[in-house]
């Protein structure tokens, strides 16, 4: 029997091309009835028979990590990977132990082969806590390998420059949604990062199904319900048809279904390790359709009929992962409400004593009492953000060889504070950035344009003598606050 391709994402873990995602048990089991964990064994030694031996999931896909749990408690060999999503505070030491040990206990093993991280807002910077914690709990044997979900480049590279050891970040991609094809593409081939990628059926509109349909007036299942909102996005149902239609011509040259085009496609991208493909257990399995993913490659000839059906379309805005941290929310729900009941900040607000309606942040530093200042300081319509070092927990200098991502650092602290007084960066109107390296100018130019492209504040940019200890960047901003439409 042929097999799906594998792929070694380390020394330490090999999985593979085509792994089965079992985001739907969630949505199976949304109305209180869980699956029995032994019949949803079943299902999975199923695929597990066929070759497709590797699991995706995460803490709040319904009961998937128990049914895989019951599944490895039988002796099957497979390889798993499930997610830790926490809602972001303080990640402690005894937090993040505490998170990874429900993941293993959900499972019923000692280790668990990949541990995916996801982070609802960078503007919380416990991220990177949790991701050292992580680390040391890879060394005690309790990961196996660290993988990120639903980063951005600019933070995928933060990470690494900030010394942590990752092998792979899952984000979406598809024939609507090419975001994973640009920067964080860039940022894998560098450092040597794999993308594991779902969404590539969107959701199973990406197939003969609904090809020449007419767009859907009501949905009710989550999985359409999200990437439908991917489709209005990248152009309305036409431009969605006419790739539809582009895929089927090349499905219709090749043999093979609409799905397997689609599939294929993400496949071929070099950063790309894997896909995920969604399980509904019970349901159809389709594991010898997908098994022909392996059994053809897309031509010179297939890539511009692709490519001229993407000319009809939108790019999807910003980078993957920004359909959970800003506007439009690109999710079931329109929101974050199916994840979160509201997201905290890690800053503190506070009136100015003996100034009516003015207020402050603080961020906790402790030079923000020896040296008498705030974060941030709020006066009318008035923002003054103080000057900002890429400064972790006390006095860690995060990434201290990479300007770019102390760049990104800074802004995500820039951000912060004047989410916490009412405003955005949308607002701010001058930037201040001192550096101590002219050689950083393009790195730090960038990390500053990937926020401020369109916003195009006024800007002064210093070279100084020295910035203290390993800080290679400082920034202060200023904002007026808008009204909101």
């Amino acid at each position: 029997m042929t097999h799906p391709d594998t792929i070694a994402l380390s020394d330490r873990l090999t999985i593979r091309r085509a792994l089965v995602g079992l985001w739907q048990v969630a949505d199976i089991e949304k109305d209180g009835d869980l699956i029995d964990p032994e019949v949803g064994a079943d299902h999975l030694a199923a695929y597990a028979d066929a070759g497709f031996d590797s699991f995706d999931m995460a803490d709040h896909y319904g009961t998937a990590e128990v049914i895989t749990g019951a599944l490895l408690k039988r002796g099957v060999k497979a390889t798993v990977g499930t997610k830790w999503c926490p809602v972001p505070g303080p990640m402690t030491p005894d937090v993040v132990r505490a998170g990874v040990q429900e993941r293993l206990d959900r499972l019923g093993v000692d280790r668990v082969d990949l541990l995916q991280f996801h982070w609802w807002s960078f503007e919380h910077p416990a991220w990177l806590d949790a991701l050292h914690e992580m680390a040391k709990l890879r060394e005690e044997g309790l990961i196996g390998e660290i993988g990120l979900t639903n980063f951005d480049a600019a933070h995928l590279h933060l990470a690494l420059a900030d010394g942590i050891q990752i092998v792979s970040n899952q984000v979406p991609c598809s024939l609507l949604d090419r975001r994973a094809t640009g920067p964080l593409s860039e940022v894998c081939a560098a450092w040597g990062v794999k993308l594991v990628c779902y969404g590539t059926l969107q959701g199973g509109f990406l197939s003969e199904k609904w090809l020449g349909q007419p767009e859907p007036i009501e949905i009710t299942d989550w999985s359409k319900m999200k990437y439908k909102r991917f489709i209005d996005t990248a152009g309305g149902w036409d431009a969605y048809q006419t790739v539809l239609q582009a895929a089927a011509d090349v499905a219709a040259k090749h043999g093979v279904s609409i799905a397997n085009v689609a599939t294929r496609w993400v496949l071929e991208n070099e950063a790309v390790a894997g896909v995920i493909i969604g399980a509904r257990l019970g349901e159809a399995r389709h594991t010898e359709d997908n098994l022909k993913l392996f059994q053809f490659t897309l031509d010179e000839e297939d890539q511009a009929r692709l490519n001229a059906a993407f000319a009809v379309t939108t790019p999807l805005p910003g980078d993957c992962g920004d359909e959970y941290r800003k506007p439009p929310f690109l999710t079931a729900s329109g929101d974050l409400s199916h994840h979160l009941d509201a997201m905290p900040s890690a800053m503190t607000v506070e009136d100015v004593p003996n100034r009516p309606g003015e207020k402050r942040v603080l961020s906790g530093s402790e030079w923000e009492d020896i040296a008498g200042y705030c974060r941030a300081h709020r006066i009318g319509d008035r923002i003054f953000v103080s000057g900002t070092t890429a400064t972790a927990g006390v006095d860690r200098a995060v990434a201290p060889k990479d300007a770019g991502a102390q760049t990104t650092y800074v802004l995500d602290k820039i951000s912060a504070a004047l989410t916490a007084l009412g405003s955005s960066m949308e607002d701010v109107v001058r930037t201040r950035v001192f550096m101590s390296n002219a050689d950083d100018v393009v790195a730090v130019s960038k990390a500053h344009g990937r926020i401020f492209g369109d916003i195009k504040p006024a800007n002064t940019l210093f070279q100084i003598g020295q910035l203290i200890g390993d800080y290679k960047v400082e920034i202060e901003a200023e904002a007026i606050v808008r009204p909101r439409s």
